[in-house]
């Protein structure tokens, strides 16, 4: 059932631009920042993917508590996620991965905490497989939100900024983008070479 749940939000559910969430989003006034904080964590629930979440974070909030509310929702989405493919077990969660199964069981196998950060950091792998595959593969839950926590910040800041910077298109919001591009890629390259020497 969850697998039938999960293969119907990816194919079927699409988030509306990052514009008209911006106004959704804001139409409820003082509690939007609660709001998008549930809606962030729904959202890293499932495969649909996270970045017009933390996008829309920018074009609403600014970079500072953008980032803050991204950080805070995809956390707590991404721990759900983990406490349910631990309780799915590990066939039924190895079904939901479907094509990143073998790469996600493989990557995390002997290196928890190293995995889980260049997994988190490394471009063209999406949250989710990693938040379900951490449950599923033995990965304990100190590791999971330790690395998901360092490795989460840089990547959800980039995006945020990058929202806030179409709203208002400054030399500070441009110069975050940039900079915390840069602070992806160094640690992109840090998380791989403590992941490969834990490996060993």
């Amino acid at each position: 059932m969850v697998l039938i749940v999960m293969l119907w939000l990816f194919f079927n559910v699409q988030l509306p631009p990052a514009d008209q969430m911006q106004a959704r989003i804001e139409g409820f006034g003082w509690v939007s920042w609660l709001v998008f904080i549930g809606l962030y964590a729904v959202v890293a629930l499932t495969p649909i993917p996270v970045t017009i979440m933390a996008v829309a974070g920018g074009l609403i909030f600014g970079v500072v508590l953008g980032s803050l509310f991204s950080v805070i929702g995809v956390l707590i989405g991404s721990w759900g996620a983990y406490w349910l493919a631990r309780s799915l077990g590990t066939d039924a969660v190895r079904k939901v991965l479907g094509k990143y199964s073998e790469k996600i069981e493989s990557r995390l196998d002997g290196a928890g905490f190293e995995a889980v950060c260049t997994l988190r950091l490394v471009p063209g792998i999406p949250y989710w497989p990693v938040n379900y595959g951490s449950g599923a593969f033995g990965i304990t839950q100190r590791d999971f939100l330790g690395a998901s926590v360092i490795a989460v910040i840089p990547g959800q800041v980039s995006l945020v900024a990058l929202g806030a910077f179409v709203a208002d298109p400054t030399i500070f919001h441009g110069t975050v983008v940039v900079l915390s591009w840069i602070v992806v890629l160094v640690m992109t390259v840090w998380a791989y070479k403590r992941w490969k020497a834990a490996r060993h």
